[in-house]
């Protein structure tokens, strides 16, 4: 074995470059099974974050469907998905620049099925006995954030903007049709709720003209979240309910809601996007699911005559886009040692084959960190969780005695979660020999709705004292320098990155990524979907406005006392650029070391290449200025504020 070189944390060569995880990384979703068939969406970054539907045939070949002048990608609630649906080798998707609908089949090209412009179009179901296509519209002719939101018809050889079925609620999402096409289920809900803190399930009959009829409600209330309603193949509705404190399986059966499954597992998630699935029937009396245990995803079988619940044996630890089919079941999986990937496997025989990897990079396993769960005490005698990855570089070792940095990572949402899939952004610290903690802090999915409502009234306090307590919880097991103590996030992230920066005296750097710095000004410009959000996590506007202002990084400057990094799309409609510019000049004029990285094109998270890689490379610059380490790549300068270099 090659002698492991002497060098510091921080400045370890690796093969995890951002050239190579940049060339060799896609986005995978929108899952969708047609007979033989299998289609799903890649997200390229090489093509300037292009996404593109691809169809795997039984023979195993791919190929791409969506022609390279096209995109398929919707920005109904601004955070899209559900952008196409396909059967019978018919394709419907919407396309990025213009926000249209188009059909395609596999003989011919794209063809217009909307014109009017101003309308965005998502979670499309195809009606075949009506020639019709119904889906989630967002109406955006007023040219304001109050959108109004519909479920529409759109006739198959083409229509305006689409005829309304069903309205008078602020949101809706997954219309569901039954096996036999009479009847139609869906969720709404209205301000100031989000879909994760109640909705409700609507079913409707069709009349002989194709319109909805004699609706009721199924099931929800203000105080129960509901996800994927879904028809059996015999004409059962079922749905996700979190009306015990966990997301868990039922069903409307002779006028009655029955109980699947009842555990303190999630078997449902946060609807953040449109079209997600962790459920699906592979028979009329059994369903294929996967759930959430402690923040680790599994996979089971539902038999629903006996209840009976039989988890299965499979390496991927996140499961996500869940379809199924008598013989298979097809998803995006992620393991730690496996980047997310298409996988399909065998319910003979229950082997897994890969069918598409995020990343084609290979890389020796010497040089990858594996996740380590990580629970710590908290505020208020609490416990919050985690996932801790080592410094881990088979051809290096740091000096005796020296702790490495540690850079803590604050997901979005924030009711999104860390998860254990693999990701080579974060091995491109770990295999430089910095540490990483990603904290599900309070607030986030995985841990039953108790957890998730940890955060209600308090964001930007209990998000951000989890955080710290799981720096300060490593630093005293001796896994951490509490010197070189990092923090970064994006969106949501990005405010408990600087509210972390702004309210606590843990770290020495930060970086937020397209992050909130003034919750009032983004109370203002916040697009409709989100635009009460922060009623249940902060209190109600303007009446609590002192919160508002109390919570705001941008009026507390003068606590700054570290560096910080901000980085942002210049076209994000979610978290304006002025929160970053606003929160760069406070701290430029503080005298602290400050850079600000804008990037043109992009919006609420990056998606052109150039710009993923730009990102990572300055975020390694800057902490080497900070911290005083050399980093063994040669990195474009970033222009720095009041830069101070630190020597090591």
């Amino acid at each position: 074995m090659t002698e492991k070189k002497l060098s510091p944390y921080g400045s370890w060569k690796s093969p995890i470059t951002s050239d190579l995880i940049v060339a060799g990384t896609i986005g995978l979703g929108g899952v969708a099974l047609d007979g033989a068939d299998i289609y799903w969406t890649e997200s390229r970054p090489s093509e300037r974050g292009r996404n593109v539907i691809v169809r795997r045939t039984p023979d195993g070949k791919t190929a791409d469907i969506t022609p390279p002048s096209f995109n398929a990608r919707t920005r109904a609630y601004e955070y899209g998905g559900g952008a196409c649906a396909v059967s019978r080798g018919e394709i419907y998707f919407s396309n990025f620049e213009d926000q249209l609908l188009y059909h395609q089949t596999l003989d011919s090209p794209p063809r217009l099925l909307t014109t009017a412009p101003d309308y965005q179009y998502a979670d499309a179901v195809i009606d075949e006995g009506r020639h019709r296509l119904i889906c989630v519209r967002e109406d955006h002719t007023s040219h304001t954030r109050e959108t109004t939101n519909t479920i529409v018809a759109i006739d198959a050889s083409g229509s305006e903007c689409g005829e309304v079925l069903v309205s008078g609620h602020d949101f809706y999402s997954s219309p569901r049709l039954s096996p036999d096409g009479k009847r139609m289920a869906w969720l709404a809900w209205n301000h100031p709720l989000m879909p994760w803190d109640g909705a409700e399930l609507w079913v409707g009959e069709f009349d002989d003209n194709g319109s909805i009829s004699r609706t009721e409600m199924i099931a929800g209330s203000e105080r129960e979240s509901l996800f994927q309603p879904e028809w059996s193949p015999d004409g059962v509705l079922h749905f996700v309910s979190d009306r015990t404190g966990w997301w868990n399986l039922y069903r409307l059966k002779d006028g009655r809601i029955e109980s699947l499954c009842e555990r303190e597992y999630e078997f449902g998630a946060p609807q953040w996007q449109f079209g997600m699935s962790t459920y699906a029937f592979t028979s009329a009396d059994r369903i294929v699911c996967a759930y959430c245990e402690q923040g680790t995803w599994r996979l089971a079988f539902i038999d629903t005559a006996t209840l009976r619940f039989e988890p299965i044996d499979i390496e991927h630890t996140y499961i996500a886009g869940l379809r199924a089919t008598a013989n298979r079941v097809v998803f995006c999986g992620g393991a730690p040692a496996e980047p997310l990937s298409i996988v399909e496997m065998d319910l003979t025989t229950g082997r897994t084959k890969t069918l598409k990897q995020s990343s084609n990079v290979e890389i020796d396993a010497s040089y990858l960190s594996i996740a380590e769960t990580l629970e710590f005490p908290t505020e208020e005698g609490l416990t919050a969780f985690g996932f801790y990855y080592a410094p881990q570089n088979r051809d290096y070792e740091a000096p005796a005695g020296e702790k490495p940095p540690l850079m803590v990572i604050s997901h979005g949402g924030p009711t999104s979660m860390a998860v254990t899939a693999m990701s080579l952004s974060i091995q491109y610290w770990t295999s430089r020999g910095i540490g990483v903690l990603d904290v599900n802090y309070g607030g986030s999915t995985g841990y039953g709705r108790a957890y998730r409502e940890r955060l209600n009234g308090n964001w930007g306090v209990v998000d951000v004292a989890d955080c710290a307590n799981g720096a300060r919880f490593l630093v005293r097991q001796g896994r951490a320098d509490g010197e070189r103590l990092i923090i970064r996030g994006g969106s949501a992230g990005g405010y408990t990155t600087l509210a972390a920066l702004a309210f606590r005296d843990v770290f020495s750097a930060g970086a937020s990524y397209y992050g909130v710095s003034d919750l009032e000004v983004l109370e203002r410009d916040c697009h409709k979907f989100e635009s009460r959000y922060n009623h249940s996590l902060i209190g109600p506007y303007p009446e609590r406005r002192d919160l508002y202002y109390d919570r705001s990084p941008i009026h507390f400057a003068d606590r700054l006392n570290c560096p910080i990094i901000l980085f942002q799309g210049l076209e994000d409609k979610v978290v304006p650029p002025n929160q970053a510019e606003m929160m760069f000049e406070a701290v430029r004029r503080k005298g602290l070391m400050v850079a600000y990285v804008p990037f043109e094109g992009e919006q609420h998270g990056f998606r052109k290449a150039e710009n993923i890689k730009r990102s990572l490379d300055a975020e390694l610059y800057f902490y080497s200025k900070v911290f005083g380490f050399k980093t063994a790549d040669v990195i474009e300068p970033v222009a720095i504020e009041n830069l101070r270099e630190t020597a090591r």
